[in-house]
């Protein structure tokens, strides 16, 4: 899918002038690069969130307004602590030909045996993972099929996940991303089940002492 974001350049700065953006559904923002010059811009509010909500963080964005940029991805978004309304949007420019490093979400889908037949619980130990790829070859998102969880066992780790064509993940390979752990209260029956055997076999040497 195809996400546009129309920029205009702006010279005013500071906190005032981004207030009076603010107050005219105007979004204050930076655009920067390797190749590109730290640019202040500004974007319609409305379209910025309803991009940013579609495109995220990991999803290349065609960005018309700005000399020298074509593409960004939304590096960081400020919230007003208070309300939570955006105040700030970071862009990076990027470049076609050349890697980038980009965070990328995990989309988890199926439904592990573990958790449905066995009642257990579905631990997710990762929510995203950094790859690096040409900007057009970076993904949305990377899914994670959980069907292959049938005991408790069973984990799924970085290796395990489909990674498209021109697409490397950076991280440990051995690193565990999902499981299925054995519900809380089998595991406190367990435990009292192991207390109880100790009791057991501890009365046991008492009574063989005293006889």
């Amino acid at each position: 899918m195809k996400y546009t974001l129309t920029a205009e350049e702006r010279t005013t700065t500071g906190s005032s002038a981004a207030a009076r953006l603010r107050d005219a559904k105007k979004l204050p923002a930076v655009v920067y690069g390797t190749q590109a010059k730290t640019t202040p811009i500004t974007l319609d509010m409305i379209e910025f969130e309803k991009v940013w909500q579609e495109a995220g963080e990991s999803s290349v964005i065609t960005l018309t307004g700005v000399q020298g940029v074509d593409s960004v991805l939304v590096q960081e978004v400020q919230f007003e602590p208070l309300y939570q309304t955006l105040v700030h949007a970071d862009l990076r420019a990027v470049e076609a030909n050349v890697v980038i490093e980009a965070t990328v979400p995990l989309v988890f889908e199926g439904v592990a045996p573990a958790e449905k037949d066995l009642g257990g619980v579905l631990m997710k130990v990762m929510y995203e993972v950094d790859v690096r790829s040409l900007p057009k070859d970076l993904p949305h998102a990377l899914t994670v099929d959980i069907s292959s969880l049938e005991t408790f066992d069973d984990v799924i780790r970085l290796k395990d996940i489909a990674i498209p064509s021109g697409v490397e993940v950076v991280g440990d390979a051995e690193e565990t991303i999902v499981l299925v752990q054995a519900a809380k209260e089998e595991q406190e029956e367990e435990v009292a089940t192991d207390v109880s055997a100790v009791e057991v076999e501890e009365k046991g040497k008492k009574e063989e002492e005293t006889e």
